[in-house]
């Protein structure tokens, strides 16, 4: 399970070093394989490759002639880039997808489970401020009964 946070400087190339506690999974998972991709609320996804595959049979099972749908299709499928770490443990960030989520130098990672999601500091900042506005004690629905 991927779960935590790191600030990660992208190199002159743009390649991101996976912090070394996240390296041995990946490589069990994907054998080093992983995909990136870009999510609707400007920031990247990182999947081991294996875990992305079902993800993506199922969005491109959906009807493509919903317009919706196919913006999503083409969003989380046509930019997904499949990556594989080099023996440092870097993948290359393309410059398509560090565009589309403002990416440059910096980046903040997040585990999520079975992925992370990857955002540019102040991107996340707002995002972060967003979450702090919400009224005191209302949850997304399904999660009243979560115990902290």
């Amino acid at each position: 399970m991927f779960q935590g946070a790191s600030a990660i400087s992208l190199d002159a190339k743009g390649r991101l070093a996976v912090p070394t506690r996240y390296r041995d999974s990946i490589l069990a998972q994907g054998e080093g394989r992983v995909v990136v991709t870009a999510h609707p609320h400007r920031c990247l996804l990182l999947y081991p490759a294996p875990a992305w595959e079902p993800i993506a049979r199922k969005i491109m099972a959906l009807p493509g002639f919903d317009p919706n749908v196919s913006a999503m299709q083409q969003l989380l499928v046509g930019h997904a880039d499949e990556l594989e770490m080099d023996s440092a443990g870097r993948i290359l960030i393309a410059p398509t997808l560090r565009r589309l989520s403002g990416i440059d130098r910096e980046v903040m990672m997040f585990g999520q489970g079975t992925h992370f999601k990857l955002w540019h500091p102040e991107a996340w900042e707002k995002q972060f401020e967003a979450f702090r506005q919400l009224a005191p004690g209302v949850l997304p629905p399904g999660m009243e009964s979560l115990a902290l």
